[in-house]
């Protein structure tokens, strides 16, 4: 091996690094901080390596494609549970619904691109964490093909004031239930399906941006969302969390709740999605079929939208 060829082929075993140490700390199952923040990062650090194999198989650099190879598959297998959960089994011929739910930051006032992002996706339901003072003030053109809309009480917050909008072609009516620390709102949809519970969330950002109990202890609020309300249920919002990290295994523990796949992801939108880490997530009961996740169309957030397509599940088969 020449020279140069060994200086490449360590300079790419030392960039692979990182991203090994991501998807063993993913595989872990670990929940301690330093491990969790790590946690994180599959999807960018697949991506990355992914970018790694096309350049050292394109300098036939076979030792590093080798430990590339082995990386995306700790990687891949880190990852699976987050981008391919169960969806369930729909129900023959019940009807369908569709929902639209965005962090739309609160410093964004680009409200021609909230309303055509949302107008594009032609959800059923839309539901909308993070609102500022100046889309709030113009609900009428962001929203106003929908009938029925409640908005949520307008939350000082460090970043500004901001509140959340539900939208729905039809009625709505207001619920709640106290939970520490938690910042959500919840309301019942009446849909073709029947009644479903809709919560609209928000946590906190993770430790080392926050204090480190403070996502545990939110994720334990939703947990009392689920046991006051029975039948169909959506959690939909800003998580801040992937669904396989340490919180969305909380989530699902403790609510049975299953999320849609997480590919390609949500945040930051100046990344291309499938380098994008998908903290913004829809959880659903287990009465509800999943047909179909996407993204939609910017609306001026450092978030991607996510539009969710749900129907009643299958009962189990009997026996």
């Amino acid at each position: 091996m020449s020279r140069a060829r060994l200086i490449l082929t360590g300079a790419a075993l030392v960039l692979l690094g990182p991203p090994l140490a991501i998807g063993a700390a993913a595989l872990s199952g670990v929940g301690h901080r330093w491990v969790d923040i790590l946690a994180q990062f599959v999807g960018p650090a697949l991506f990355t390596v992914g970018l790694i194999a096309i350049a050292v198989v394109g300098f036939r650099l076979w030792v590093a494609a080798a430990a590339t190879g082995l990386t995306l598959l700790v990687l891949a297998v880190a990852g699976w549970p987050q981008w391919f959960p169960p969806t369930g089994t729909a129900a023959v011929g019940a009807p369908e619904f569709s929902l639209y739910s965005a962090n739309v930051w609160v410093g964004n006032t680009d409200v021609g691109g909230m309303a055509r992002s949302i107008e594009a996706a032609g959800a059923d339901i839309v539901v909308l964490v993070e609102v500022g003072d100046t889309p709030a003030g113009q609900m009428d053109r962001i929203v106003g093909a929908y009938p029925y809309r409640v908005t949520g009480n307008r939350n000082p917050g460090k970043k500004g004031p901001s509140r959340y909008v539900f939208a729905s072609r039809w009625p709505l009516r207001t619920v709640q239930v106290h939970a520490e620390e938690l910042d959500a709102h919840g309301l019942v949809a009446e849909t073709p399906l029947g009644p479903v519970t809709l919560v609209g969330v928000h946590l906190t950002r993770p430790w080392p941006y926050q204090y480190q109990w403070g996502q545990i202890i939110q994720a334990r609020g939703l947990a009392n969302w689920r046991k006051a309300y029975s039948g169909p249920m959506i959690f939909a919002g800003d998580f801040n969390s992937v669904s396989s990290a340490r919180i969305g295994r909380q989530i699902q523990a403790e609510t049975g709740l299953i999320p849609a796949p997480g590919w390609p992801g949500t945040w930051h939108s100046a990344m291309p999605s499938p380098a994008a880490m998908t903290i913004d997530q829809v959880y659903r009961s287990p009465d509800l079929a999943l047909l179909d996740r996407r993204l939609g169309r910017g609306n001026g957030s450092d978030h991607r939208p996510v539009i969710t397509r749900f129907t009643r599940a299958a009962p189990p088969p009997a026996g």
